[in-house]
């Protein structure tokens, strides 16, 4: 683990001195205490709004397209979120061979205790495994620090000894988190990674739809987001990214694009 300084945003110093500037004036003049707590509220539920936004990057960093070199060559970033399953993983294994594609596995690492085998395949095709936190809380973005350092270091703890490399990437479940979730990311060597399109078929029933969202607009850099785990099923109860991920890698192919796994992505 290779620990990076936690930088804040831009936006966080604004709100560190608006807390300073509503402390001094309710000090100088108690009396306006109403407004100066209204300040405070009113920026608590900005941070939280925000943190409702999955590719903001007014909390930090966020990595929401390939950098441009990459896009340049090409490529686009393919993800698979809340594996590995054992149904839908391998046969994701299976299409990304027979494709010649890349892709990395953000799983969760409670999955990913029950079946090693599964994340030491993914490893071994050349892929990447990623980081997705312990247990895919949906009370994530409602974490304080120590809730967050704990999902996400024993996320990278088991997930290091599974894939035998530390992950270089975290997404948090939904994509949603708070102010806090930086500089634990930091001191854990992370860095947040979201997309630029998703298809939803992890709620989405119909296949086409969820194409059509993946391959709208398509260009150079995109990175996409799919799930090998949480998948949705068709009406015939076959999951649907089984369906999508074929049509997806032709289309790449026939654009001239190429996909990869964030393993692309240069260290800072």
């Amino acid at each position: 683990m290779t620990e990076h300084r936690w930088s804040p945003s831009p936006l966080l110093h604004a709100s560190a001195a608006l807390h300073v500037a509503a402390l001094a004036a309710t000090a100088a003049l108690p009396t306006a205490w109403p407004w100066t707590l209204g300040a405070v509220a009113s920026n608590h539920a900005l941070l939280g709004a925000i943190g409702l936004w999955p590719r903001s990057c007014l909390l930090g960093p966020n990595l929401r397209r390939l950098p441009a070199e990459n896009a340049r060559l090409g490529q686009v970033g393919v993800c698979f979120d809340d594996g590995p399953d054992p149904d839908v993983t391998p046969a994701v294994l299976d299409l990304l061979d027979h494709a010649k594609a890349k892709a990395s596995f953000f799983c969760i690492a409670e999955r990913a205790a029950r079946h090693p085998a599964l994340v030491q395949a993914i490893v071994g095709r050349g892929h990447t495994v990623e980081n997705h936190s312990w247990h895919h809380s949906h009370r994530f973005a409602a974490m304080g620090i120590r809730a967050i350092r704990r999902e996400v270091g024993e996320a990278q703890r088991i997930l290091t000894d599974l894939a035998g490399r530390p992950p270089r990437f975290f997404k948090p479940p939904a994509g949603l988190r708070n102010p806090l979730l930086e500089p634990a990311l930091s001191s854990f060597g992370l860095r947040l990674a979201t997309w630029t399109r998703r298809g939803y078929d992890a709620v989405r029933r119909n296949p086409v739809g969820v194409e059509r969202r993946l391959v709208r607009n398509l260009a150079a850099g995109d990175l996409l987001m799919l799930h090998d785990g949480s998948a949705a099923r068709d009406a015939d109860g076959r999951p649907v990214v089984l369906t999508v991920l074929p049509h997806l890698l032709a289309t790449l192919t026939a654009r001239r694009l190429t996909a990869v796994s964030l393993e692309v992505v240069a260290n800072d």
